[in-house]
């Protein structure tokens, strides 16, 4: 080995050394640039181009945008605003547009004057959208005149022209383009992702008017995005799956140094706290200064009008921000001049002014309210109140379930067969349905790396239950404690002991429903673990099929079909649906759900675009409210695979 590398090292000279020009740099590395070349990137393109667009929303300058989802799965998104500027660029000698699509951080959004605020920050978007594209054609609609630029994998294949008139009027933009199918996994655009998003955009951009268009199909539809109250109509979106304590939703709004300030908030009936934060419209899933400028307005105010009315007593603690925050549904969006984000994918704000512009804007306008509105105050008080009596309990139960070491000392409930390895890279965690099944598993497993948990039914409804009661529950003391991170705010994804958390359940709607039970308590409790990777949901067969003493597993219906048609439809097949990994002996679950070599593992994501709805949906399925669950069931329905009947 040091020989090879030896003979590898002189070889390395300046020749080696690649300069990569232009738009090179992203077809040779688009995970740089827009995150991944899956799914997840492929729709990050149209979210490039429409921030642009909404850029032009925020200068005052665009009321409209249209995204159409074209046959093919190509995409137009146009726009009314100013349109791109289609003069000779001073420095590089050719039209501004074409500027802004073939060079990289090259836009109007680094003091030039031509946006105050904006999303797009790093002058890549188009560009890298142009680059990572079969074809990309741009209009413009300026002066009476359209302009038309067509690009082919970052390239212009002719210059800039003018290919027809129009209304002196009109002006905007408009981009059309077609994924590279050398690039993208998969090429194929889901409407109800880009729904998502686009739903947000309008909501944080009062008036805004975003229209999403499918015309992939014989029969066109549409959605219409339009929101006069802004984020305060956000908070209502979120919150109509629950109870709100009070009929308002809390609206506050300012400029301090030059930070505009919008907050919206509403406590419902829940347990759980949805916050969620925006700088000039993006998402900023990490927080960030403006977070915690609202967390201590928040905190201070509440305390102070409770002191002063004296709903505490002089002998009662301060209420804590999670106290406070318990049921709390709300927006922070910000406009700042000149964002600091950590990196390009801008998780993070990282400006000192909007934490104090936040909290200054928040405090200020938040007590008035209060001051105004004592029955709502009180009814929020008397909410934390109850919730700080449940943490006192729950920090009691809590203490129950700390690590000193590996399970040292600690007679879990479900009895986890641990495995040997101590090293957590190697090692994963089975959380198993049932003792007949856990006892399949433990004979089926590799004991060196595969810990086994079973557990006994269906484990708690996190969604419904305080803090108190989460931890009195034995089977979910079980998974923290054989977890070893913690949960909430002692939460230490360093001491995770397994780096796969796999989920095993039937192939049923009872499987089905432990498995949500047991991924909402994870993403309420340890989301970290999700964002990380660490989840997964193993895929045990649905059918077995015997003939001639040979043995097949289908792990979908599709796949029965294929393995009668190969082998023949006649009655020598005998064919097995399994309702349970109890009907499967411990060889039969190792072939088929537990051998690394052989298994089908679904990694569980959390898509940081889209938490918003994503919470939503957690408190859809998993609350108290019948009508919201139903309306999704009914939406949702087309896309059940396996339904038990």
């Amino acid at each position: 080995m040091a020989e090879e590398f030896k003979e590898m090292d002189n070889e390395y000279g300046a020749d080696q050394i690649q300069i990569l020009e232009g738009l090179e740099a992203v077809r040779k590395r688009p995970g740089m640039y827009i995150g991944s070349t899956s799914s997840r990137g492929l729709h990050h393109l149209v979210y490039e181009i429409v921030d642009n667009s909404v850029d032009e929303a925020l200068a005052g300058v665009c009321d409209t945008i249209t995204v159409t989802i074209l046959p093919g799965d190509a995409v137009r998104v146009e726009d009314n605003g100013r349109g791109i500027p289609v003069g000779i660029h001073p420095k590089a000698g050719i039209p501004a547009v074409e500027v802004v699509f073939t060079i990289l951080h090259a836009g109007g959004k680094f003091g030039g004057g031509g946006y105050k605020v904006s999303g797009g920050l790093h002058g890549v978007g188009a560009s890298v959208v142009n680059a990572l594209s079969e074809w990309l054609e741009v209009e413009i609609r300026h002066e009476g005149s359209v302009y038309m630029q067509r690009y082919e994998r970052g390239h212009a294949k002719a210059p800039l022209a003018i290919i027809g008139e129009c209304d002196p009027q009109a002006h905007g933009t408009t981009v059309t383009f077609l994924p590279d199918r050398e690039i993208f996994e998969e090429t194929v655009y889901d409407f109800s992702v880009l729904e998502t998003r686009l739903r947000e955009m309008a909501f944080l951009t009062k008036n805004l008017r975003i229209v999403l268009r499918d015309e992939r199909e014989e029969e066109p539809h549409e959605k219409v995005f339009h929101y006069e109250g802004g984020i305060r109509e956000f908070v209502s979106y979120l919150n109509h799956s629950t109870e709100a304590l009070y009929p308002d939703v809390i609206y506050c709004e300012g400029t301090r140094d030059g930070v505009y300030v919008e907050v919206a908030l509403q406590h419902n009936d829940s347990y759980n706290e949805s916050v969620y934060s925006f700088v000039n419209n993006i998402n900023t899933p990490e927080g960030g200064m403006h977070l915690a400028g609202f967390r201590n307005a928040i905190t201070r105010t509440f305390n102070d009008y409770a002191r002063k009315n004296k709903l505490l007593k002089d002998s009662d603690p301060n209420l804590s921000g999670d106290d406070i925050r318990e049921g709390l549904t709300a927006i922070i969006s910000v406009k700042i001049e000149d964002p600091q984000f950590e990196g390009q994918t801008k998780q993070k704000l990282g400006n000192s002014e909007a934490r104090t512009a936040v909290d200054s804007v928040l405090s200020e306008q938040l007590t008035y309210y209060l001051e105004q509105n004592p029955v709502t105050a009180k009814t929020i008080l008397d909410k934390a109140i109850l919730a700080q009596r449940a943490r006192a309990a729950a920090r009691k139960a809590r203490d129950l379930t700390r690590r000193k070491t590996a399970l040292e000392g600690m007679a879990l409930p479900g009895k986890l067969a641990d495995c040997t390895d101590k090293d957590p890279r190697n090692c994963e965690i089975y959380i198993v349905e049932g003792n007949s099944a856990g006892g399949s598993a433990k004979e089926a497993r590799s004991r060196a790396t595969q810990a086994i948990l079973p557990l006994r039914g269906k484990i708690l409804n996190v969604e419904k239950a305080r803090l108190d009661r989460i931890y009195g529950n034995a089977e979910i003391k079980a998974m923290i404690t054989a977890f070893g991170t913690g949960i909430h705010e002692d939460f230490d994804i360093e001491k995770l002991r397994y780096h796969k958390i796999i989920i095993m359940t039937d192939a049923d709607v009872d499987g089905a429903h432990i498995s949500t039970l047991l991924l909402t308590f994870i993403y309420r409790f340890m989301p970290e673990l999700i964002r990380q990777g660490y989840v997964y949901l193993a895929q045990p067969p649905l059918y077995k099929i015997e003939r001639n003493k040979k043995v097949w597993y289908a792990y979908s219906d599709d796949e029965l079909n294929n393995i009668l048609s190969d082998i023949g439809r006649d009655n020598n097949n005998k064919i097995q649906r399994y309702k349970g990994l109890g009907e499967m002996d411990a060889e039969q679950l190792w072939e088929t759900t537990m051998d690394p070599e052989r298994r089908i593992l679904l990694r569980v994501n959390m898509d940081g675009d889209n938490l918003s709805d994503l919470d939503l949906t957690f408190t859809t399925l998993m609350g108290d409210k019948v009508e919201p669950r139903r309306d999704f069931i009914e939406q949702n329905a087309k896309f059940v695979k396996n339904l038990d009947i």
